[in-house]
């Protein structure tokens, strides 16, 4: 009775409802985006979810992040939207992981994983995702939301990759807390993303794979952009994720994390520390490969781009975490 409606569609049937029924789904991020996904995808009754987020709530989130009431501030995302969704749908089996997601726990996250859900609205993570899944040749649904446009892709799974289409990060990097967002903006695009997703679980012709799905809300003006046929041997960037472990001794180390956060996270060997802020100008005189190392990757992110254009092309990213 719970998926009658649903069941009712001649395109899902009972077949559909138990491809979603086993379906085993990592999504990254409880967020604004997480937040309007993952009641869907409990709704539709996916089986098995994964996820990922490592965040408190806030009172700033709730005008958009709807799992969350006033007496959840203060508490794990993660944790309370699987509080909540556990109430919507007590026959999904929800895997909460309260850390942000790395290179080095990345093909943990992703074992025995049908698709992956980017939620999480941020480039280190997604460039990770999409690295990780075009190796694993898993699908997956990346989505962005800032002010009132944002956009979902499907990527990967044999179509190309998110970092073929977007070899380079944008030079400058917003935020919904630097630059602001509508909540309707964030339950459009979450929707569409949850929409996306479902509809490639379901194996629904045309796919959605392959495309990228763009909504401003400012002008109304909506896009599809077909990229199927994109090569991913025509990626210019250089930049790629290591783990800490991957270091090699004739590396080009630079740290960009303050000794605060040097200090209460890990540590590494490195050859030189660079405060980032009066780093601009640099450029490693070495054929060496540079390493930047950073906390959440979004620093190196940035500085990599950055040397990029100043012609240094052996670039790799750490992100080396709380």
């Amino acid at each position: 009775m719970r998926y009658q409606r649903q069941i009712q569609l001649k395109e899902i049937g009972e077949i559909g409802q138990k491809k979603l029924q086993h379906a085993k789904v990592l999504v990254v991020g409880a967020g604004g985006l997480g937040c309007q996904v993952l009641p869907l995808l409990v709704g539709a009754g996916i089986g098995f979810i994964r996820l990922y987020d490592a965040d408190i709530v806030d009172e700033s989130n709730l005008h958009r992040q709807t799992l969350y009431r006033m007496q959840d501030i203060g508490q794990s995302k993660a944790l309370t939207a699987k509080n909540t969704l556990k109430h919507l749908n007590p026959y999904v089996t929800i895997e909460t992981h309260t850390t942000r997601l790395y290179i080095s726990n990345a093909n943990l996250a992703l074992q025995d994983i049908d698709i992956v859900i980017d939620a999480a609205d941020n480039f280190a993570t997604t460039y990770i995702l999409s690295d990780q899944c075009m190796q694993m040749n898993i699908p997956l649904v990346s989505a962005s939301v800032m002010m009132r446009m944002g956009y979902v892709g499907a990527f990967c799974a044999g179509y190309p990759s998110y970092r073929a289409i977007f070899p380079h990060v944008p030079k400058a990097i917003g935020s919904c807390n630097t630059e602001g967002v509508m909540g309707t903006a964030v339950a459009v695009i979450g929707s569409m993303q949850a929409q996306v997703a479902l509809s490639i679980l379901l194996e629904f012709y045309p796919s959605p794979l392959g495309k990228l799905f763009q909504f401003d809300f400012s002008t109304w003006q909506n896009t599809i952009i077909n990229f199927h046929l994109a090569e991913e041997n025509h990626i210019k960037s250089h930049i790629k994720f290591i783990d800490s472990s991957e270091i090699d001794t004739d590396d080009y180390v630079i740290e960009l994390r303050s000794n605060e956060e040097i200090n209460t996270s890990n540590s590494i060997e490195y050859n030189i520390q660079i405060n980032f802020e009066k780093s601009i100008n640099f450029i490693p005189q070495t054929k060496q490969r540079t390493v930047l190392v950073c906390k959440t990757g979004m620093r190196a992110l940035n500085f990599a781009s950055h040397l990029e254009e100043k012609g240094v092309n052996n670039l790799a990213i750490i992100a080396m975490g709380i």
